[in-house]
């Protein structure tokens, strides 16, 4: 392993939003905030070749009425390795499996290979300075000091083989991200363009990605674009007629994914990630995501509009 390098101010920057669960909405806003808008002509990516650029057909078909709240039937492969990656205890083997050639061209395979390079990132970075951070996080006098511990001891232990030497960066992320979403992974296509680095920024792809994916009702999606989907989509053309700009549109995006098949469980990546890396966490350690945007994200004045444009999101409604 090489040198142990300085543990980032996690409980410096993240602890103390782990003293109110109503911190949750604010925090969506601000995280969604860091995304840089998107210039309806600008092409941000512009070192894609246009022939690895999806194409863009007239008009996507919205679903009918008959396919309402019906579960997405994925591929039995992506299924079994969504799966895999929610539940395995060793996602570095897991990892390096998905770095073969036999997924290179994998669509799938390398999304789930992005997703435990950034699921294990905190951690990989310093291991040791990570698990100091845990223990300082435990002797706190915090309300959901013991979720926090209990959910950075969850990536802890099933990221234990990596280590720094891993070199888990956003710069390898961000081209796993790619790779992927050049392969034709929608989930991945959303994932750049949360992150303000879309395949293409002109305002067509735009609406192209996100009918896609309300077309495709896949949850990895849905949770992938939900940050875009938020602050960073007001007052932009490209998002019109979308549920989109506003803190509570991220929430209603995230909630949709829940109620699609994604595991919003409390031990559920999604729930982790949010309580180990933003101090996003529930004093219930068994509530799952749902319950707990409802419970502590959103007033009872704004949950008939949640549940509006949850209804609308998965019963494949035409926004206008």
């Amino acid at each position: 392993m090489s040198q142990s390098r300085p543990s980032p101010p996690v409980v410096r920057r993240w602890v103390w939003l782990a003293v109110s669960a109503a911190a949750l909405a604010s925090l969506l806003a601000w995280q969604a905030g860091r995304v840089p808008s998107v210039p309806a002509n600008a092409v941000v990516r512009s070192a894609v070749p246009a022939a690895n650029a999806p194409a863009l057909p007239s008009a996507v078909p919205a679903a009918t009425p008959a396919t309402a709240r019906r579960l997405p039937a994925l591929p039995a492969a992506t299924a079994a390795l969504r799966r895999e990656f929610e539940t395995t205890p060793d996602l570095a083997a897991l990892a390096q499996r998905l770095s073969s050639p036999h997924y290179a061209h994998d669509a799938e395979a390398q999304w789930m290979l992005g997703r435990i390079y950034d699921y294990c990132a905190p951690y990989a970075w310093n291991p040791a300075g990570y698990a100091r951070d845990t223990q300082t996080i435990a002797g706190m006098r915090l309300a959901a000091a013991a979720t926090m511990r209990h959910a950075r001891e969850r990536i802890a232990s099933r990221c234990a083989g990596f280590t720094p030497d891993d070199a888990l960066a956003q710069e390898k992320i961000l081209a796993q991200r790619v790779q992927a979403a050049e392969s034709g992974s929608l989930a991945a296509q959303a994932a750049l363009l949360s992150a303000g680095q879309p395949l293409q920024g002109d305002a067509d792809y735009l609406r192209w990605l996100i009918r896609q994916i309300l077309a495709a009702q896949d949850p990895e999606a849905f949770v992938a674009i939900a940050p875009a989907m938020g602050l960073p989509a007001s007052g932009q053309e490209a998002y019109h007629g979308e549920v989109s700009g506003t803190p509570l549109t991220e929430l209603a995006w995230l909630v949709a994914a829940c109620r699609l098949g994604q595991n919003c469980s409390a031990d559920g990546t999604l729930v982790t990630r949010h309580c180990a890396n933003g101090g996003i966490c529930s004093r219930e350690p068994a509530q799952d995501f749902e319950t707990f945007v409802r419970n502590a994200g959103v007033t009872r004045q704004d949950e008939p509009d949640l549940d509006v444009m949850v209804n609308l999101l998965i019963d494949g409604t035409e926004l206008k």
